[in-house]
This record gives C-alpha cells, structure tokens and sequence, in this order.
C-alpha cells in the first residue's frame, strides 16, 4: 500500500516554518527597537552620554556580558541553564594567572589553556546534567559554588596580576587596527558572535541544539544520541566562559578572585531579552548580542545619571521581569 503525500498538508507545513521565520525576525526588530529607544531616552537625559567614547565604553562594557551571553544562548535554546558561568569565569581568569604568571607560560599558550579549562568546566556540567541526569539548575548552581570556592582557593584570596607578561592586556585593551579607536576585545565579541552565529544556524551541531530543546523525546526517538549532544553543547559553552575569564582579566590587568558574581544573571537576562525562550527550541545569537547591548546600554546610562547603584539593580530586575513575561506571552501564543 502506498501512502499518498497531501499537497495541503506540505503546504501546511511550509507556512507554518515561514511565520516561525517571520516571528523571529520580529521579535529581534522588537529587540533592536528597545535598544533604539533606550539609547535616545539617555542621548536626551544626558547630554554626556552621546559621545564617541561613550559609546566605544558601552560596547567594550558589553565584551563580557556578550561573551558569556553567547554561549549560553546555546544552552538555553537546548532547555537548559548554566548559573556557573559568573564565578566560572572568575575560576578561569585565576587559571589564566597559574598558567602564565606562576607558571610562567608564554600568552599563546596560556590562553588557549584557560579557554580549554573552561570547556572542561563546561564537560563536567554536561556530564551531570546529561549523563547523571541532575536537572540543569542543581548541577550548575553546584558548579556556580564550587567554582567560586576554587577561585579563592588557588589564587590564596589574593588578585594575580599580570605586570610582566608581556602583551597580554593588549588581548582587551590594544587597538589591532591602527587609526581606530575600537579596542581588540570588541573586535573578539563580533568575530566570536559571527562564528556562533554560523554553526548555530548553519551546522548540525545548532541543528540539533535546536532538536533537543523543540522536542528531546522526539529527538532522541529519531536516533541522534541526546546526552552525547547535551554534553557537546554545556562544553561548547564551557569555551565561551574561558573566553571571558581571558577577557576580563586582560582588561583589568589582573585576574581578582571575587569578581563573576552577578554577571550569570545579567548574561541569562541577555538572552532572554534578545528573545530566546527559556522553555527552549528558539533563539539567534543577533538578539543574544543585542540584549546584551540593552544591558550595557541601561548600565551605562543610569551611571551617567548618577542613580544609585540599589535602583539600578530594581530597574534591571524590573526589565529581566518584562522579558520573561514577553517569553511566556510569545509561547502561549503558540
């Protein structure tokens, strides 16, 4: 018996994957919109706001949050969380300071290490959530405590700075093309989201990410080994907060122990308002990179304005509140 393919349905089908497109378009217009509006409320507030080295200091203040956001748009996207990366990146700048300050390693060997350490960190987050099957919350809220709890431990509680190794600030700080004035971390943040951006639309490693976070009992009953790629995606992820420990600590200078705490909520909530559902399945990197543009962008303009640093905190937790409510009313409408 042969089974007859419906024209009707195909089209069904076909419609329904272009108003998926068309939605996703929409939701990062809505994004880029939001971040129009709050950039000319403060170019108006403020009249210190609206200059050139303002705004080379809000993209260079969204490296980290960018960086970190990136990778974790990969995680969420699969329905999963990773609250290890603020004191994960801590955990890596440390590193970065064992391997080329006491160890004494060159840079181009340094770095790598610390961006490796990273995946490793990001390995064994994969493992519990995929294989020991710990939900992604407990298994990365340990690892959140436990890599904070390292940091302060190899480092002594004691800030290790990188005065004699020769050009690694210039990672964060230097200007690789001559004439303009953008720092080489910025620089890093849009090759890096240029690559994320390609392998999660373009490569079977995004494809799948996709898969599992849409359905991970279908895609597990269509043979893709689901906790081998559960395991890929927490490591590939992983890199991305070596990354920004080699980032962070190049720009300061010095790899400090404490720092991380906080910027896995700000990174989360840059993904979210960049339109990436935390129930999983949809997501880009574009509205990854311009959520955390958002973020940088209210960070900035509030300092400028001289608010208190407690009613920033109210303001951003009151923005990361509409985001999840915008995510909830997109999914229900689905």
């Amino acid at each position: 018996m042969t089974t007859v393919k419906s024209p009707v349905l195909g089209r069904q089908r076909q419609e329904s994957g272009t108003l998926a497109v068309v939605k996703s378009r929409l939701q990062q217009l809505l994004a880029f919109a939001s971040l129009i509006v709050i950039y000319t409320f403060f170019a108006i507030a403020s009249p210190h706001f609206f200059t050139y080295d303002n705004f080379i200091s809000i993209l260079f203040s969204t490296v980290v949050i960018g960086t970190l956001a990136i990778g974790t748009t990969f995680v969420i996207i699969s329905a999963g969380i990773d609250l290890s990366i603020g004191t994960g990146m801590a955990l890596c700048a440390v590193m970065s300071g064992v391997f080329m300050v006491n160890a004494g390693l060159p840079v181009l060997i340094g770095v790598p290490l610390t961006i490796l350490f990273g995946g490793f960190m990001g390995l064994v987050n994969g493992i519990n959530v995929a294989v020991l099957r710990i939900p992604p919350f407990i298994a990365t809220l340990a690892m959140m405590l436990v890599a904070e709890g390292l940091a302060l431990v190899v480092s002594d509680s004691t800030p290790i700075y990188f005065t004699d190794v020769s050009g690694y600030t210039d990672i964060s700080t230097g200007r690789l093309i001559s004439g303009i004035d953008i720092p080489n971390a910025v620089l890093i943040l849009v090759a890096i989201a240029a690559i994320a951006g390609v392998l999660l639309t373009k490569s079977v490693l995004g494809r799948y990410t996709y898969s599992i976070g849409s359905n991970e009992e279908a895609t597990a009953l269509s043979g893709i080994d689901v906790r081998r790629w559960k395991i890929t995606i927490y490591t590939f992820a992983g890199l991305f907060i070596g990354l920004a420990g080699v980032l962070i600590s190049a720009r300061l200078g010095s790899a400090q122990p404490a720092t991380g705490m906080g910027y896995e909520l700000q990174a989360i909530a840059a993904v979210v308002i960049g339109g990436t559902s935390l129930s999983g399945g949809k997501g880009s990197i574009v509205g990854t990179v311009i959520g955390a543009l958002i973020i940088s962008v209210l960070n900035n303009g509030l300092q400028i304005m001289s608010i208190p640093q407690e009613w920033q905190n109210v303001i951003l937790g009151c923005v990361i509140l509409v985001a999840v409510y915008a995510d909830r009313a997109r999914k229900q409408e689905t």
